[in-house]
């Protein structure tokens, strides 16, 4: 019986990764999957909010980057292209992405610590102030605490009200929505962010107007600088962990030499790696790595090939043998053909696999992005909904207690842990292992292996 033999046919789909900004919760990632489904040619579209990025499945030729920026645009957050490179730009250095990429979670991370510590120090002094029987005539100073919280609500805050503003114009929510209209009880009256900072504000620039209409002499500027200041501190703890993740990619790239001996018209040139080129003739002599991957075509030594393979033997390498970059030379110097540089080598590939493991989704994390998309908007409706109980059938006085008990269902909530906790996770997790020589091909897997009994 004659056996028949056939190809698979190749996928018509292409995978592109698309950087996205301005993303703060799991309702936002739920709201850029949706948005860029929507966009016509895209089969898939997954979106990790631990990476910022949104790993897109198109048909190519009929989706463009700018299709797709503008569908997130549209949803109110921002693209950063990070789609695959051109064939000449295969051949760079892939330090520059990840240099790239580490330098703007760098200035990120400075500017959330900035904000964050001003407006907690700004806070604390407002709170020392305003509670510490001073003896200090409020209504004189109540100018100088204007001005201070001033700064923090619409210079360290100010993110929180973009973002607000951009979901709110698309006619949706998100975490910031919930940070604006948080709130926090003092006393009988209550105070939050918006509301805190506003009546502080009419009560200290008009004090008689503010007397004639009933309103109580309450300042609440250290309310509403303390949350954002503590909101912020959040912030920069969750950015300061998504940067430490990134170690371990990173701890990947420095196997890899800086430079490569590079014969070329029978001279010796150390070169940068970035420069080598499929066909070049390098030399490596014992105790150096391997730059890029390649045959012997000299001599004879034996290679460290653990970072691979995690065996602990060398193993002999001759003439015609193949070689993998980062691998260590051990004893003989030996002269080789480069087959694939850049991109292409075996370690390039084991990096993209850790990256594209630490981007993956496991399936309870889809689970809890679509929970999170719903939880703003049930959130503010049963906050509405306690308001409305309270002021019919509540004790008196029914318009505080109403807004007190209503306020509080909008500060307990806070999707952000939902969202980050299982992704944050995935890169810790999967970062770790690839350090340890563990290789996991993404969320699912990594899921699954909760199952294994017997190693």
């Amino acid at each position: 019986m004659a056996a028949t033999s056939y190809e698979a046919p190749e996928s018509k789909s292409v995978e592109i990764s698309v950087g996205i900004s301005g993303m703060t919760c799991a309702s936002c990632v739920r709201r850029v999957e949706k948005a860029l489904g929507r966009v016509p040619g895209v089969e898939e579209a997954i979106v990790n909010l631990a990476t910022e990025e949104a790993r897109v499945r198109i048909a190519p030729g009929e989706v463009s980057l700018a299709d797709l920026a503008a569908a997130v645009e549209q949803a109110g957050y921002h693209v950063v292209d990070r789609s695959t490179p051109s064939a000449s730009e295969q051949r760079s250095s892939l330090e520059d992405t990840h240099d790239a990429e580490e330098t703007r979670r760098t200035q990120e991370l400075a500017a959330l610590r900035t904000k964050a510590f001003v407006s907690l120090a700004i806070g604390v002094v407002l709170m020392l102030a305003m509670e510490l029987p001073l003896g200090w005539n409020v209504p004189l100073v109540a100018p100088l605490f204007l001005i201070a919280a001033t700064i923090v609500q619409f210079w360290a805050g100010s993110l929180f009200y973009r973002s607000a503003w951009a979901a709110l114009r698309h006619g949706s929510a998100n975490m910031n929505t919930l940070v604006v209209a948080g709130t926090t009880e003092r006393r009988r009256g209550v105070a939050g962010t918006t509301a805190a900072y506003g009546y502080s504000a009419f009560l200290t620039l008009w004090p008689a107007l503010a007397g004639q209409w009933g309103f109580p002499y309450h300042l609440y500027y250290e309310a509403s600088t303390l949350i954002v200041a503590l909101v912020l501190l959040g912030r920069w703890l969750e950015a300061r962990a998504r940067r430490q993740t990134g170690a371990a990619i990173r701890a990947l790239m420095e196997l890899r030499p800086p430079v490569a001996h590079v014969l070329r018209r029978g001279v010796e040139q150390d070169v940068p790696l970035s420069d080598v080129r499929p066909g070049d003739l390098l030399r490596v002599r014992p105790g150096e790595r391997i730059p890029v991957d390649g045959d012997v075509v000299e001599g004879q030594s034996t290679i460290d090939e653990s970072m691979l393979t995690g065996e602990s033997l060398p193993v002999e390498k001759t003439m015609g043998d193949h070689l993998i970059g980062a691998t260590l030379n051990r004893s003989g110097a030996v002269v080789f053909r480069a087959t694939r540089v850049g991109r292409d080598t075996v370690l390039a590939h084991i990096i993209k696999m850790v990256e594209d493991a630490q981007g993956s989704k496991a399936p309870i994390q889809r689970l809890a992005d679509t929970i999170a998309a719903y939880f703003v908007p049930v959130i503010l409706a049963l906050s509405a909904l306690t308001f409305g109980g309270w002021l019919m059938i509540g004790p008196e006085p029914r318009l505080t207690n109403a807004l007190t008990v209503a306020i509080a269902v909008v500060v307990i909530a806070c999707p952000c842990a939902l969202g980050l906790a299982t992704p944050v996770a995935i890169m810790v997790g999967t970062g770790k292992a690839a350090e340890l020589g563990v290789l996991i091909r993404g969320g699912e897997a990594l899921q699954a292996a909760r199952r294994i009994d017997t190693i």
